[in-house]
């Protein structure tokens, strides 16, 4: 069972009475800019701001009758604000308030988002240096290849996340538009003027045509940028389940005290929180097809995308929130084990020094053909017939024709594979 969401913050944000509030905050946004324009008394505005609010459980009540949540909200703020909430919502249609609060909320999330991921990022960083020259084995199709560091791993995760920062500020950019220009987007009853003086007040930028809402491709690049940060996630928790498997174990979730793995073997210990990361990642991933479906509406609109949209938008941004948490916190406290490390480098009895074999073997003049075949004889005699590697490389006429006993010794220092990891540090200024 996942546990109880711990973020108030972006729990808030989503929350039914945040949402009216935003809406609420729209709307006197506007009863202002009209004020300032000489539309309606600017006494009317301060007493709009003044009195106005709501009641979920009265707007609830309203609703059950007119089965719209727009004029229910409107017709409760009206019982508090009496005479003057006639200039409440004048000239605008539901979806002006409405999408303007929803792309409010989106930025809102991404900063929220934002956040998180530059505190993982700086996690990653940390735990990079930290292991910067740990050798340990490289997989390609899960098989050893050849040696690499842990903190290479890690920095690449943090390069990474570098890049989902950079996408979800550009996709907090793409949904920081507001939209007040009536019921198909001609400013047919309001001043185009109050849609601009409300979007900088309210910190966004008028989209330059809606219909009667704000296109739905914006949701979508949000949506799918959300996916992208969620894959990065699962990209990261899948490294660390694999590397705790028990015929690996080079890395492992920390296990607290007290902490049990399974109800019938004591001695489990399983990557769970890697394993939550990973599901919840295909949630977001999903949501990310339904934004897409979105962005087709008939004609000027329908209201097709606005159930999907009460479901993946808070979903979605709550997902990943906590997934990022939830990762940060897994990598601070990794354990990791570097004698496991070296054991595992060992473990294909120097099959992992193939290429360098090779590679010797052909700069004495052999042509690569031949020298590959000279090699991989032997190496399957490891994986075939469990013989050394190492000794039969020693052994066989044709590669000692070219190299000595000396040239074969030093193919087999892992030393070698790591000469450039500092300078690829230095990439990333560690």
């Amino acid at each position: 069972m996942i546990e109880r969401y711990t973020n108030p913050e972006m729990g808030h944000l989503w929350s039914i009475e945040n949402e009216w509030q935003t809406i609420l905050n729209v709307e006197m946004a506007a009863c202002d800019a009209m004020a300032e324009l000489g539309e309606i008394p600017k006494e009317a505005a301060k007493n709009i701001r003044a009195k106005a609010k709501f009641e979920v459980s009265r707007i609830l009540e309203i609703e059950s009758v007119t089965h719209h949540d727009i004029i229910a909200f409107l017709t409760n703020v009206a019982e508090h604000v009496g005479d003057d909430s006639k200039y409440i919502h004048k000239g605008l249609t539901s979806s002006d308030v409405k999408d303007t609060a929803i792309c409010m909320m989106m930025r809102d999330s991404a900063d929220i988002i934002l956040e998180d991921l530059r505190a993982f990022r700086e996690v990653l960083r940390r735990r990079a240096k930290e292991f910067k020259h740990t050798p340990c084995i490289g997989r390609t199709h899960g098989i050893h290849a050849e040696p690499m560091t842990f903190g290479l791993k890690l920095a690449l995760w943090s390069a990474e996340i570098e890049r989902d920062i950079e996408r979800v500020e550009h996709a907090k950019k793409v949904v920081s538009v507001g939209k007040l220009s009536g019921a198909v987007g001609t400013y047919s009853n309001i001043d185009p003027r109050i849609e601009e003086l409300v979007c900088k007040k309210l910190g966004l930028t008028p989209v330059p045509l809606a219909t009667q809402v704000i296109q739905r491709d914006r949701h979508a690049e949000y949506m799918t940028t959300l996916a992208i940060v969620a894959s990065t996630l699962e990209k990261i928790a899948t490294e660390v389940r694999n590397l705790q498997r028990t015929d690996i174990r080079e890395a492992e979730e920390y296990f607290s005290p007290g902490q049990k793995g399974s109800s019938a073997m004591p001695h489990k210990r399983n990557p769970i929180n890697c394993e939550r990361v990973s599901g919840m990642a295909r949630l977001v991933r999903g949501n990310a097809v339904a934004a897409m479906e979105d962005i087709t509406l008939w004609h000027e609109r329908d209201i097709s995308h606005s159930s999907v949209e009460r479901v993946i938008l808070p979903d979605s941004t709550i997902n990943v929130d906590y997934c990022t948490r939830k990762l940060t916190n897994i990598i601070d406290k990794l354990l990791v084990y570097p004698e496991a490390m070296l054991h595992n480098m060992e473990r294909t009895g120097g099959l992992i020094y193939s290429q360098r074999i090779l590679l010797a073997v052909v700069g004495k003049g052999v042509l690569r053909e031949d020298a590959y075949k000279w090699v991989q004889r032997n190496a399957m005699k490891r994986w075939m017939e469990g013989e050394d590697f190492r000794t039969n490389v020693e052994k066989d006429p044709d590669i000692t024709k070219y190299l000595t006993k000396e040239e074969i010794d030093n193919c087999f220092d892992y030393q070698y594979f790591l000469r450039h990891v500092d300078m690829i540090m230095e990439r990333f200024g560690l």
